[in-house]
């Protein structure tokens, strides 16, 4: 019997003859292979899962050991970022061709969480039983299970492709024989399991690090190893120490990078300066806050025509920090700068962040230089970008600018700049009425400063008062922002992109159904834009429910990411927004620096060094570090304001409701910014009903309503340090 010859999916129509970044691949690695996006290209054009030999045939490769273990390699890590899986036929497929999603897992304090999908769009839910085997922060593929009952698409775990924690902090404990570390990261709600021969003598109660030598799995908890003794949390300063590691914030530097950065001196070398753009005679200043040491950007602005010339200077990083060494790899895996409270867990070591990188007074510094042809209606006609040598005239703070600029004060260490600085504020006014008119959303918070005493404990707690040189150097930030967005995407430039995108069609129902019993309306319908936000947000200022509303509008906001993909900012009202203004503290700056060098060198697109997969995921990764660099100051600040208010318990203070949930009130303390909880179980003599659509509990028998925004006066009950809880009862 004749068999039926198989059809080789390897003779394609559709494949390209050669590998369109096979020079971006030889600029990259000495001995190069076939670049991701080739292999996926053949991947999707046999239309089936192909085996590592089928992939090695087609890349003739069959006989050379040493690209045979390069393809294995690349395989591996496309496999980690999720662009390919392979089945049990070993079997290499498309992962979006399996309808297979990938993404970070997001866990919450009661065992769920969440799957955040690197291509964007909704979170997949991911109940306890699917979480068993996960830790917050790993990336994991999953499968659409369904819809569960709020209506939330449920992922179903397929393979777990990046373990994010290796370490934790915790209390020791022992119960029935058994010892084990609970998590003081609420999103771990894993217990570790500790071996006898791995306690390393700790006791009862010590907060300990564990290093974890068993991930968990659907049959066993995590095993882990008890690697520091830490003691007991009470020491000054120790709760940050904390954090660090519940967080897996890098705080050290290692070997490799300290020898890179030995050669570094605190002078720019006159070799460094030359073919660069000459700046230094002209009168840039920083402002910054200050109690500030890295100085990002400088600024200078003059008259041009009708119109104006801003020249906004950066930071050079990137001529310091090179692809594929020890130092970009750090950066990377630290994505940004930490600060917490009275301390700073930099993103580049204090040589560079605090030295050569920062634009200080009187010394040469290496700049990026965006200059910008603004006209008189605040419209940018012109972008162009230099690398460039600037010299800053002067060091400037907030508070001296915004004197001078108000006229609150006559006097100015530097009268020579003020015409400078008048400049800019001039052109400052005229892009603030462009932002009013492209409806950028501005809500009113209250930004707050903790102020230490000589033993690192609170003395009290201030708010921060913005004035016109903030926003002056924000519009400022945001023009050269903008402008750098838009040069990329029109020269076709693979870059990070800083997307907000709009509110997800359930938040949007549920504030239309919230704005509808207070007899508002948000306009746009189905597809609001920023416009139709800010023009709410000016018609309710003058409400006593102010906060209310505008707390559930920012709510309804989606979160910013990083992704090479150009979704536009919502909040901004920007169609093209990206971050080129901090490399010294955020790593999609500096990527956004090697793109902008990358085209100055006169260099194709097509060949610059990172491909679209890399860009995701260091877009996924930046936007991962960003949300733990905010989760471990938060969790910080929350210790210490309960460490503030423990000798507090039993005084009473006017509060107002900052938000409404099913289990209670939260109260911000007046004047002392402290938030703490009215469990709904302390609301007395009547039984309480929460609504998600109105933001309030409403007495059964009573109809007593309590909303966002009420003012409350409460008693200090209980303060919880371990959990960070603060507890009140109401005074009637």
């Amino acid at each position: 019997m004749q068999r039926r010859k198989k059809k080789n999916p390897r003779k394609t129509a559709d494949m390209p003859k050669s590998d369109p970044y096979a020079e971006r691949e030889k600029q990259k690695y000495q001995d190069p292979i076939a670049s991701r996006e080739f292999i996926m290209a053949y991947l999707a054009d046999a239309g089936q899962p192909l085996n590592f030999q089928a992939i090695a045939e087609y890349l003739k490769i069959t006989h050379d050991e040493i690209k045979l273990e390069a393809l294995r390699r690349r395989l591996r890590a496309m496999e980690r970022d999720g662009q390919i899986i392979r089945n049990r036929r070993d079997g290499y497929g498309l992962a979006k061709k399996m309808d297979l999603i990938c993404g970070r897992v997001s866990a919450n304090a009661d065992g769920a969480g969440f799957l955040i999908p690197d291509t964007g769009g909704e979170d997949l839910f991911l109940p306890p039983k699917q979480m068993r085997t996960l830790f917050h922060g790993d990336r994991a593929m999953v499968s659409i299970g369904g819809i569960n009952q709020r209506g939330k698409r449920e992922g179903i775990l397929v393979e777990v492709l990046e373990r994010n924690t290796q370490e934790i902090v915790g209390h020791f404990f022992r119960q029935k024989g058994l010892a084990f570390v609970a998590s003081k990261n609420r999103r771990i709600t894993h217990d570790i399991l500790i071996p006898p021969a791995d306690e390393n003598n700790a006791e009862e109660g010590q907060i300990v690090v564990v290093k974890i030598i068993e991930q968990p799995s659907k049959h066993h908890p995590p095993i882990g190893q008890i690697t520091e003794i830490i003691g007991k949390n009470e020491a000054p300063g120790l709760e940050i120490d904390i954090a660090i590691r519940s967080y897996s914030l890098p705080y050290e530097w290692n070997d490799d990078v300290l020898a890179e950065i030995k050669p570094l001196k605190e002078k720019v070398p006159a070799a460094a300066i030359k073919e660069r753009e000459d700046f230094r005679a002209l009168p840039f200043v920083t402002i910054d806050g200050e109690d500030a040491k890295d100085f990002d950007d400088a600024v200078y602005c003059e008259p041009r025509g009708k119109g104006w010339r801003l020249l906004v200077a950066i930071a050079d990083v990137a001529a310091y920090v090179k692809p594929n060494t020890a130092l970009d790899a750090e950066a990377q895996q630290r994505g940004n700068s930490v600060y917490f409270p009275n301390r700073v867990v930099p993103m580049l070591p204090e040589i560079l962040s605090n030295g050569l990188c920062s634009l200080k007074p009187q010394v040469d510094r290496l700049s990026m230089v965006c200059e910008l042809y603004i006209d008189m209606y605040g419209r940018t006609r012109r972008t162009r970008f230099y690398e460039g040598v600037i010299c800053s005239h002067a060091r400037l703070t907030y508070t001296e600018v915004g004197k001078v600029l108000t006229g609150e004060t006559n006097e100015f260490r530097y009268p020579e700049l003020l015409p400078y600085l008048q400049n800019l504020h001039k052109l400052y006014q005229i892009l603030l009425k462009r932002r009013q008119k492209r409806g950028a959303i501005e809500f009113e918070t209250v930004e707050t400063k903790i102020l230490f005493d000589d033993h690192k404990k609170i003395e009290k707690i201030v708010a921060v008062t913005r004035n016109d040189a903030h926003r002056l150097i924000e519009e400022m930030m945001l023009a050269a922002n903008v402008a750098t967005a838009e040069w990329l995407e029109q020269h076709e430039m693979p870059a990070l992109y800083r997307n907000h995108e709009g509110p997800t069609p359930d938040k949007l129902k549920d504030l239309h159904s919230f704005l509808g019993t207070l007899g508002l309306r948000l306009g746009g319908k189905d597809m609001p834009s920023a416009l139709d936000y800010a023009k709410l947000t000016e018609k309710i200022k003058d409400r006593p429910d102010v906060r209310l509303i505008q707390t559930v509008l920012l709510r309804s906001l989606r979160m910013a990411v990083y992704s090479p993909e150009n979704k536009g900012h919502f909040g901004l009202a920007y169609p093209s927004y990206t971050h080129f203004t901090s490399p010294i503290r955020r790593y999609p700056d500096l990527l956004i620096h090697r793109a902008l060098k990358h085209l100055l060198k006169k260099q194709d697109p097509k060949k610059f060094f990172y491909n679209q997969g890399e860009l995701e995921r260091l877009g996924e990764l930046c936007s991962m570090t960003e949300r733990r660099a905010d989760e471990a100051t938060r969790d910080v600040v929350s210790w210490l304001k309960c460490e503030y208010m423990r000798n507090k318990v039993g005084d009473v203070y006017e509060g107002l409701v900052t938000a409404v949930t099913s289990f209670g009130l939260f109260v911000e303390l007046e004047g002392i910014y402290v938030e703490g909880l009215v469990h709904v179980t302390a609301l007395r003599n009547d039984y309480y009903h929460y609504d998600l659509a109105g933001q309030r509990l409403r007495g059964e028998r009573t109809g007593t309503v309590y909303r966002l925004s009420d003012r409350l006066k409460v008693r200090v009950m209980r303060v919880d340090l371990n959990d960070r809880k603060i507890d009140f009862e109401l005074v009637n």
